[in-house]
């Protein structure tokens, strides 16, 4: 298998100069300080998943603000899988994210409507102060729960931010999100204040949300929701008149004005002290709150921000996302290298995604990130970003949240001008940082993720539970030891039994992530092939869901989108690979087509990867975070009812699926049946 996985690994790009990139120069603060002779990264890398004196380097080289330094790195936990980090330090995320105040621009916000604001570190501090002084004055305390209903936007900014100076916990949903989706996240955490748009603008279309928000805000009274505070019209700038008919809401002038002129003050708290609640991906039943310290947030993101992407003060840095995924927490962590980070409120398609890109061009943006949706979405529209601005500003390209594949990779560096190095990870919700990612030292290979994440002691294991990553085999990515951005735990699970479900119960003592991922013996990249609860296991040969689709990019300008899943229905002896692929407009699904799929697969890859059946479908199922849902999928034509939960972006989309489970009726109904290549 490890031959035909890497097949595609051809150099892309390499850096100008290696010796300069910010995590040689913790290498070479590392061997000065005691005395050792790492060579390279790998040395590095393997110092800090050995000695935990690494986490106690890596706090000074990134000058984590503290009113008590530590004296101790870690002691046991309350639970056996996760320590206690520097038990003795005391310190603020807010703080060590607004530690400049001066005029240099902290924020860019920007967005659909066109509309370009520049906030400075001093302005930023300033709202922050206010916001924080207005929490304080209605009874906010360390501990309590702030949720918003909110936009990417400098208010949501400001409400994170406020809220780590006191040391209460914050969490966002996107304003997408439906009712029952918000209800199913804040029910469980009950927070004290929920901050709330009232209308958005997306794809043009300005949409209310007064009738969601009275609900959500009806519901949680019950469980101690004590303010709601709606924010003005993105479109206006305007208080929505029918929004203030929903009792005991407060507009969010009235609830800055309810506030007193005292200073910022950063509570200084301990390092594990719950920051955010963020949410897992799931596609059915109420989504896991998962709870992240303050410390190890701050500690493992700004090391990926800092040396993994480099991000100095000089940086720009674009993150595309809404306030519902982990990458806006991750984002925000831009602030604490000093940068300048953007805040984009609405579609990139809209009114055109020409102006989008030239956007990014025109703000200078030097660190991009976004999906491969996005980038293949350029790609079929045959647009030159070249034409609409030289992109020489941006030296990095970060692409997350699905498989990136080969042929898409080179594609995107050829058409941002060969220059780019193009930067992916596996990582996510669940520690809110990366395993594997980005390393700025490297060379780049099509296709692949450059190496592991400092501090992450990352293996691959078979399902045995053997190490196989030196073979060039695909499994399961594990990691074998702590580190600081392990969660606290999941809200409301006070024994700890879901959360070691979650992680622990496959591999006893060691974090399964769920990612199905392989290393090449011969460049030490890694290649993500998708969820390993997706992975494709026909006739025992287990391969990912991203092999298919890296294929399929030969038929990016029939095929629209696809999805790849297994079915094994109680019945079945063995499992067998189903293709469900959305046609471009004005493209045909056909038995010639379908034909050329089959073989172009076998031939790059195996017979066993050549799906038993392929379906034409009219829509692809994806969480609101941009992820296709091939577990759903995959458990409903399985023959396991599925009941979508809000995390699904369009839940109807699942109801085509469940004809599949008569898969050979439906294959007699709509083809002849598959001839054997």
């Amino acid at each position: 298998m490890s031959s035909s996985l890497f097949e595609q690994s051809r150099l892309l790009w390499s850096p100008p100069a290696p010796s300069d990139a910010v995590v040689e120069r913790l290498r070479r603060e590392i061997n000065l300080k005691h005395g050792l002779s790492l060579r390279n990264y790998h040395d590095l890398h393997d110092y800090s998943t050995t000695d935990y004196t690494f986490w106690r380097d890596l706090w000074d080289f990134l000058g984590i603000i503290a009113s008590v330094p530590p004296s101790k790195i870690l002691q046991k936990g309350v639970r056996e899988e996760v320590p206690k980090w520097f038990p003795d330090a005391r310190l603020n995320y807010a703080e060590n994210l607004l530690h400049r105040n001066d005029d240099g621009l902290a924020c860019t916000t920007g967005g659909e409507l066109g509309r370009v604001s520049h906030y400075t570190f001093r302005q930023l501090r300033v709202l922050v102060q206010e916001m924080a002084a207005a929490m304080r004055t209605n009874g906010l305390q360390p501990g309590d729960r702030v949720a918003a209903i909110i936009t990417n936007s400098i208010t949501a900014v400001v409400i994170a931010l406020a809220t780590a100076s006191v040391g209460a916990i914050f969490s966002s949903t996107a304003t997408d999100m439906g009712t029952q989706g918000i209800l199913d996240r804040y029910r469980q955490i009950k927070p004290k204040f929920v901050f709330s748009e009232t209308e958005v603008i997306y794809a043009g279309k300005a949409i209310s949300l007064v009738g969601k928000v009275s609900e959500v805000a009806k519901d949680l009274r019950a469980l101690g929701l004590q303010s709601l505070v709606l924010l003005p019209s993105v479109r206006t700038g305007q208080q929505l008149p029918d929004a203030l008919k929903i009792p005991n809401s407060v507009s969010l002038n009235a609830f800055l004005a309810s506030g007193d002129n005292r200073s910022l003050v950063f509570e200084q708290l301990p390092f594990n002290h719950p920051l955010y609640i963020l949410y897992s991906s799931g596609t059915s039943g109420p989504p896991k709150c998962i709870v992240h310290c303050a410390g190890g947030v701050l500690m493992n993101v700004k090391k990926d921000c800092m040396i993994g992407f480099g991000i100095l003060p000089t940086d720009v840095f674009f993150q595309y996302t809404t306030t519902g995924w982990m990458m806006w927490p991750f984002m925000l962590t831009g602030l604490a290298c000093g940068a300048r980070i953007i805040c984009y409120d609405g579609s990139p398609f809209h009114p055109d995604v020409r102006a989008y890109l030239k956007f990014i061009n025109d703000q200078g943006v030097t660190v991009f990130g976004t999906s491969p949706r996005f980038l293949s979405e350029v790609q079929m529209r045959g647009i030159n970003p070249l034409e609409l601005g030289s992109f020489k500003s941006m030296r990095l390209m970060t692409v997350t949240g699905a498989v990136l594949t080969a042929p898409l990779m080179e594609w995107t560096h050829a058409a941002f001008g060969n220059e780019l190095c193009i930067g992916s990870s596996s990582g996510g919700t669940d520690v809110c940082c990366a395993f594997v990612t980005t390393v700025n030292s490297f060379p780049l290979h099509a296709g692949e993720l450059q190496g592991k994440s400092l501090g992450m002691a990352v293996e691959i294991f078979s399902p045995s539970g053997v190490n196989i990553a030196h073979t060039g085999e695909a499994g399961e990515l594990v990691v074998t030891r702590p580190h600081p951005s392990i969660p606290i735990g999941f809200w409301g699970d006070d024994d700890g039994q879901k959360f070691r479900q979650a992680y622990y119960s496959t591999y006893p003592g060691i974090w399964r992530h769920g990612d199905f991922i392989a290393q090449n013996p011969i460049t030490k990249g890694f290649l993500l092939l998708g969820r390993s609860d997706g992975v494709l296991n026909p006739s025992g040969v287990r391969f990912g869901s991203g092999e298919i689709y890296n294929i399929l990019e030969h038929f990016s300008s029939e095929l629209d989108d696809a999805i790849c899943v297994g079915q094994r229905r109680p019945s079945d002896a063995d499992e067998r690979v189903l293709l469900f692929v959305k046609m471009r407009e004005g493209r045909p699904f056909t038995e010639d087509l379908e034909r050329v799929m089959k073989a172009t697969i076998g031939k790059a890859l195996s017979k066993r990867h050549v799906p038993e059946y392929i379906f034409e479908v009219k829509e692809i199922p994806y969480t609101v975070n941009g992820k296709k849902i091939e577990i759903a999928v995959k458990q409903i034509v399985s023959g396991v009812d599925t009941k979508p939960s809000g995390t699904v972006a369009n839940p109807d989309s699942l109801k085509q699926y469940y004809q599949y489970r008569r898969i050979e009726e439906v294959a007699r109904n709509t083809k002849k049946p598959n001839a054997k290549l």
